[in-house]
């Protein structure tokens, strides 16, 4: 039987130098908050998502009627319709909507990791989601945390280790990549409760918290309250093949 191997990037900044660059999937993960926002969006019924790296690129696609959403330093971009809040995306109706899309980090690695066969986002809202379709259609795999303007990041680490260990336990896949490794170890050492370890030794929670953002936070550490997982193609984020049937 053939197995896929888990390489992890631990920030954008180390993505090209991976090992792994034909044939693979890279799944971007940004807990706080781009990642989890995007399938908040989704569900609250977004057709589509186009995750972008510069705020210059924002006026073009309102003209095109695209709503903007952006974010800087954990901040909403002034004149943006909408920052990186999943709660705000929640409590909206983005039926039949578009989103023109720029954050910080995380649209950073999504755009970074377009070179991929298959590009998908991933987060705790949907790991279920993500790691049944990873299981259901093996490829090598490439995790890319966007972590804190290219340093690394504890929640992010913390879902590489839970979805790697989702995966290695389908027996279809194997990793002997160092990161991979610190990443099972820091997610076993959490004892399933990463909101709570993310709180002690996660600088970008206390930022957050800052920020008034603490609903943000309870909610990026929720298992499955999202059962799509957005796919980039064409420079856009969709999630319409991607649904997990009960």
């Amino acid at each position: 039987m053939n197995v896929s191997q888990i390489e992890l990037s631990l920030t954008p900044a180390l993505y090209e130098w991976r090992t792994i660059k034909k044939h693979h999937t890279t799944v971007a993960v940004d807990i706080l908050r781009a990642t989890t926002a995007i399938c908040a969006a989704f569900e609250a019924g977004a057709e589509e998502i186009v995750p972008l790296e510069s705020l210059d690129e924002l006026a073009d696609y309102g003209q095109r009627g695209y709503l903007c959403a952006a974010e800087r330093g954990g901040m909403k971009v002034e004149g943006a319709t909408y920052g990186n809040s999943p709660t705000e995306y929640l409590a909206s109706d983005l039926h039949g909507k578009r989103l023109a899309y720029s954050t910080t980090n995380g649209t950073v690695s999504i755009r970074r990791g377009s070179d991929a066969e298959r590009t998908l986002v991933g987060c705790f809202a949907n790991i279920s989601a993500l790691a049944s379709e990873l299981i259901a259609r093996p490829q090598d795999l490439v995790i890319l945390c966007s972590g804190w303007r290219n340093d690394f990041s504890v929640e992010d680490t913390l879902f590489a280790g839970a979805l790697c260990r989702r995966l290695l336990a389908s027996g279809l896949y194997v990793s002997h990549n160092d990161a991979v490794a610190m990443a099972l170890a820091l997610w076993d050492s959490c004892g399933g409760d990463p909101y709570s370890y993310s709180l002690q030794h996660a600088s970008h929670v206390q930022r957050l918290i800052g920020f008034n953002a603490l609903s943000d936070i309870v909610h990026a550490f929720k298992e499955d309250t999202c059962k799509v997982v957005p796919r980039l193609a064409d420079g856009k984020l969709t999630c319409n093949k991607f649904i997990l049937r009960d």
